[in-house]
Parts: C-alpha cells; structure tokens; sequence
C-alpha cells in the first residue's frame, strides 16, 4: 500500500502536466486538429467531459460552454441540470455551472458570444473578461470591457448577477425571471440577454421575450436561429 501511495504521488505532477483542461490545451498538443468534440478535464482526471472547440473563429481554440442551434434541447431546465451541464457536444448542450467554474479557477478567460438570425446575419459581441464564482457565491458572473462585433453589448447588464433557473432564484424582488421567460441565466430584471429561452423562429409573434434573445442586436420580439457561448484564455 505505501508503494502505491508513492506511485500516486509521482504520478500527480505527469497528470497535471498532461492534462487537457479545455479547447486552447487541445491546440496545444496538435495544432492542425480541427473543430469538433473533444474531451476535456475541467476539474481532474475522472472528470472528461465532451466539449464543441472551436478552431476557426476569432482565432480558434474557444471552448464552448452553450450552444443553440435547432431547438433540439430542451434548455428550461433546473438548477441541477444547469450546474452539471446537460445536451450533447455534438449539437445543442450546456457544459455546466461547475465545469465552468473549474476551469476559471486554472486560467483567465475572455468570452465571444456568435448569433445568426434567420436571415444568415451573423454578428459577435467580446468580452475581455470572463469569469464565474462558486456555487456558494451563486455561480455569480463578472465580465470585462466589451468589444463591438455587430451584436451590442447585451451582457455587460448581466455582470455582477447570480445565475437563476426557474427552482433556484436568488434575488431580490417578486419576479421570478426564469419562470417568466422560460430560461435560465444571469437575469437582470429580467434580462437584455437571453440565450437560454426557447428556440422559436425569429418574429414569429407566438411568444413575447421568451425566446433566444439578444436584445442589443434583434430586441425583445426577434428568437435567433444560432446562438454560441466561447471562452478561451487570455494570451
């Protein structure tokens, strides 16, 4: 046994060397590898989880952490759900909470949030700045200086706010905003952003502000076909 302890203690620093934390680590060890699903280990070697890289965009190597695309998920889920993550790499998913939280707490990160409309419009919004706190502390987001790609600067409202989903609201006032607008996000009574609402087809009239909105670039009325949540580290 105290033979085995010893292994375990060499092979520590080999893993932790090795280890393939998200998507700028998977270009690191190959720099050809294209987009696509990768596993990554956000909190240690038993914790692979499949992510989407993005080795294109904006210079490639962003690890996306939510992504819609066809309405093929349902995304009005709890809070449990959101903090373990839930979909599928390969098409629509949410990394989770804690995942995401892991990873922050290993580098800094900066965010670009990519939007199409139903029209082929495509549109970014950048954030310097990207991270979030512990459950503890409500999973709170802060986020820094905006860099204009086309889409507005939606996000920069939902800094400093705890995430919420419709069974675990925290704060203050009656509205519950997650059961409002059939999502789950940084709301901001309610929100200019939301990424996390149900996928419906552009300005379809059915349902006001309970779509996939991004207020700053669309309004209120208007769901997006695509919606993508990147973070990468900062060089």
């Amino acid at each position: 046994m105290q033979l085995l302890a010893i292994l375990l203690l060499l092979l520590v620093p080999i893993w932790a060397s090795c280890a393939v934390l998200d998507c700028n680590d998977v270009y690191r060890q190959n720099p050809s590898r294209p987009s696509g699903v990768y596993t990554i280990y956000p909190i240690g070697s038993t914790s692979g989880v499949q992510v989407y890289c993005d080795m294109d965009s904006h210079g490639g190597r962003w690890t996306v952490f939510q992504r819609r695309m066809d309405g093929s998920v349902n995304f009005h889920r709890p809070w449990e759900a959101y903090r373990m993550g839930f979909g599928n790499a390969a098409g629509e998913y949410w990394l989770g909470l804690e995942n995401i939280h892991h990873l922050i707490r290993q580098k800094q990160y900066e965010l670009v949030v990519d939007m199409e409309d139903f029209e082929g419009n495509q549109v970014y919004a950048r954030y310097t700045s990207f991270s979030v706190a512990s459950e503890f502390e409500g999973y709170t987001l802060y986020l820094g200086e905006y860099v204009d790609g086309g889409a507005g600067d939606t996000m920069t409202r939902h800094s400093g706010q705890k995430f919420a989903t419709f069974d675990h609201y925290l704060h203050a006032g009656t509205e519950n905003c997650p059961k409002l607008f059939l999502g789950a996000f940084w709301y901001w009574r309610c929100y200019y952003g939301n990424p996390n609402g149900v996928y419906l087809w552009g300005a379809d009239g059915s349902k006001y502000e309970v779509g996939v909105i991004w207020y700053s670039w669309k309004g209120s009325f208007y769901s997006l076909k695509a919606i993508s949540m990147k973070m990468r580290p900062v060089q």
